[in-house]
C-alpha cells in the first residue's frame, strides 16, 4: 500500500512530482468510468501524491478511478505499473524480424505472468473450532491465509485425512495421528484387561482396539452435537477431523448472539453426558467382571472424562465458550469475552502443568503406586505437557481469530481499488503505460471498441516485457481474460470481499459499481497488505 507523509493521500512509483498532461483520445470510445467522490482524490502510477486530478478531468478515455490503501511508506514493489517513456511506434530500426521476435517474447512474459501462485492453507484462518477431550490445534496457516500476490482461497476439499462419510453433509476425516492414538489406547488398555480378565490372553487387545473405536465413535458423536447445533444457526460446518487427543469441528463463521454461542459451545458436553448416562444404563444388567461389563464401563467413565474436560471453563475448550458467550452477553463485546476466556484458558494451561502430575503422585486419580511410581510421574508429566502446550496455544489462536475479526471490516474493496484507465487491445504497452502515468493510474482495463471491457492487464506480465520491446508489444498479449467470477462490487468488506476473492483466484479483479460501470482494478497484493497492516494494529 502507498501513502505520503503529511497529505495522507496514496503515493506511488518514483515518488517525483509530475503534472498530469491531457491524456489522448484513442481513436474508438472507451468505457466511460464514474469517478467516486467519497474516498478522496486519486493518485499517478509515478506521480506526485499531491496531484488530485481526476482522470475525469482530462479529455480522452475515462480513468476507472480507485482509492489507494493508506500506509506508512511508498510502495516501491514491481506490483506498480512502471512508468515509461513514450516511444515513437511507426518504424523498428530492427525491422519486421525484430517486430516479430518481440512479439514472441511478450507471448512468453504473458505466459509466465498467466501462471497462478499455488494456494496457501485456508484461514483465512476464520474457523471457529469446537474440539473434544485435549482439544488438538486447529489448522492455520499464514494470518490472512494468502499466498504471495494471490488472495486467500480454500482448497477444493477440506482433506485432512481419510474421509469416513458425510453425516448432514459435512465430511468427517480421520488424521494419521489417529491410528498413533488407537494403538496407544489398545496398548494401555490391554495391559488393564489383563489384570481384569487374565483369561483373554492375547484376545484382550482386540478387545481393546474395539474399546478405542467405540471411544472415538463417542468423540464423533460430541463433534456432530456441535455441528447439528451450527447448521441449525446457518453457520457453515468446513469438516470434522478426529485426531491425536480428540475431535475439531471446524464453523467458519462466529455466532450472531452470546446466547447461540453457548448452546453452540454446551451441546457437545451435552451430549458426552448423555452418552455416559447411556453407557451407565447398559452397564446394569450385564455382570461384572466381563468383557460387555468392561467396556461399557471404560465407555461410560470416557464419556464422564470428556464431558468434564471439555467443561473446564478457558478457551480453546468448550466450557471457554460458554464463558465467552457469558462475558460478551454482559459486556455487550464478544472480544472482551475472547480476552477474558483466552486468559482463563492459559491460566488452566499452567494448572495442568503443575497440578496433573501432583494429583495423580498424591492418589488422586488412582496413581501413585510405589511399585510404579517412577514410569508414572514420567508419564504423568510429560501428560501434562502435551496438555498444558495444547491449550495455551489454543487461547492463542483463539485470541488471533478474534482479532483478525475485529480488524476484517478494515477491508474494503473501495478503498483498496486502484485507478485505472482503458485501453483498446491493439494498444502497444509503452502507450498504454503513458496514459496510465498521463492520468494518474495503476492498472489497465482491456476494452472493446464498444468500451465493453475484455481483460486485465497483469502486472506480472508487464514486469517480464523488457522497455526497449514495449512498443511492439500489444497490451491483449499481457491480459487475462475476464470473467464474472472476477468481477468485485465496490461496496464488498471484511468477509464478504475474501469470500469473493476465494471464489475466482487471481491477482487482478475488476472492481465494479452497482450499476455495472467500471470503478478500477483491484490487486490481491494490495490487499495482503492492508490485511497485514490492519492485523499490525492494536485492539
Amino acid at each position: 500500500m502507498d501513502v505520503s507523509g503529511a497529505s495522507g493521500q496514496p503515493r506511488s512509483g518514483d515518488d517525483q512530482p509530475t503534472d498530469h498532461p491531457a491524456v489522448p483520445t484513442p481513436p474508438p470510445p472507451a468505457a466511460e468510468a464514474p469517478a467516486p467522490t467519497e474516498d478522496g482524490p486519486d493518485t499517478d502510477i509515478a506521480a506526485t501524491p499531491d496531484s488530485n486530478t481526476p482522470a475525469s478531468n482530462t479529455p480522452g478515455p475515462e480513468a476507472a478511478r480507485a482509492e489507494e490503501p493508506e500506509d506508512e511508506t511508498p510502495d516501491t514493489t514491481a506490483a506498480t505499473v512502471p512508468k515509461t517513456k513514450t516511444h515513437e511506434t511507426g518504424a523498428d530500426e530492427a525491422g519486421a524480424d525484430q517486430a516479430e521476435a518481440d512479439r514472441a517474447g511478450a507471448d512468453k512474459a504473458a505466459a509466465d505472468g498467466a501462471k497462478t501462485p499455488e494456494s496457501a492453507p485456508d484461514t483465512a484462518g476464520t474457523h471457529e473450532t469446537h474440539r473434544t477431550l485435549a482439544h488438538t490445534e486447529p489448522p492455520t496457516g499464514p494470518a490472512p491465509g494468502m499466498a504471495k500476490g494471490e488472495p486467500p482461497r480454500p482448497p477444493k476439499e477440506p482433506g485432512g485425512g481419510i474421509l469416513m462419510g458425510r453425516p448432514f453433509g459435512v465430511p468427517v476425516y480421520v488424521a494419521p495421528s489417529w491410528f498413533l492414538v488407537a494403538a496407544l489406547i489398545t496398548w494401555v488398555f490391554g495391559g488393564q484387561l489383563d489384570r481384569v480378565l487374565p483369561e483373554l490372553g492375547a484376545a484382550r487387545y482386540l478387545v481393546s482396539l474395539f474399546f478405542a473405536v467405540a471411544f472415538y465413535a463417542s468423540v464423533l458423536v460430541h463433534e456432530l452435537a456441535h455441528t447439528v447445533a451450527a447448521i441449525r444457526f446457518k453457520l457453515p460446518v468446513r469438516r470434522i477431523q478426529l485426531q491425536f487427543f480428540g475431535g475439531v469441528s471446524e464453523i467458519e463463521k462466529e455466532a450472531e448472539t452470546p446466547g447461540r454461542e453457548f448452546v453452540l459451545a454446551f451441546v457437545g458436553p451435552l451430549l458426552s453426558l448423555v452418552l455416559a448416562g447411556l453407557f451407565y444404563l447398559a452397564m446394569k444388567p450385564v455382570q461384572p467382571g466381563t468383557v460387555p461389563g468392561v467396556l461399557l464401563a471404560g465407555l461410560m467413565v470416557s464419556n464422564l472424562i470428556v464431558a468434564a474436560f471439555n467443561l473446564l471453563p478457558g478457551l480453546p475448550l468448550d466450557g471457554g465458550r460458554m464463558l465467552r458467550a457469558v462475558v460478551w452477553k454482559i459486556t455487550g463485546k464478544p472480544m472482551s469475552g475472547t480476552v477474558a476466556a483466552a486468559w482463563v484458558g492459559r491460566a488452566l494451561a499452567v494448572a495442568v502443568l503443575v497440578g496433573l502430575p501432583l494429583l495423580n503422585s498424591s492418589g488422586g486419580l488412582g496413581g501413585g503406586t510405589e511399585e510404579s511410581g517412577g514410569m508414572n510421574t514420567v508419564t504423568d508429566a510429560l501428560l501434562a505437557a502435551i496438555l498444558a502446550a495444547i491449550i495455551w496455544t489454543g487461547a492463542g489462536n483463539s485470541l488471533r481469530m478474534a482479532r483478525l475479526r475485529e480488524h476484517l471490516p478494515e477491508l474494503r474493496a473501495r478503498t483498496l481499488t486502484r485507478r485505472a484507465v482503458p485501453v483498446e487491445t491493439d494498444t502497444p504497452l509503452s502507450e498504454a503505460l503513458r496514459r496510465a502515468n498521463a492520468a494518474g493510474a495503476r492498472a489497465l482495463v482491456v476494452v472493446d471498441a464498444d468500451g465493453h471491457p475484455l481483460s486485465l492487464v497483469r502486472e506480472s506480465a508487464i514486469v517480464g516485457v523488457p522497455e526497449h520491446r514495449r512498443p511492439w508489444v500489444p497490451v491483449s498479449g499481457l491480459a487475462q481474460d475476464l470473467t464474472d467470477d472476477m468481477r468485485v462490487s465496490a461496496e464488498l468488506s471484511g468477509e464478504e470481499l475474501l469470500d469473493a476473492l476465494r471464489a475466482a483466484p487471481a491477482t487482478e479483479y475488476l472492481v465494479v459499481e452497482t450499476t455495472g460501470e467500471i470503478y478500477g482494478v483491484l490487486s490481491a497484493a494490495d490487499v495482503e497488505r492492508a490485511f497485514v497492516k490492519a492485523m499490525a494494529r492494536p485492539s
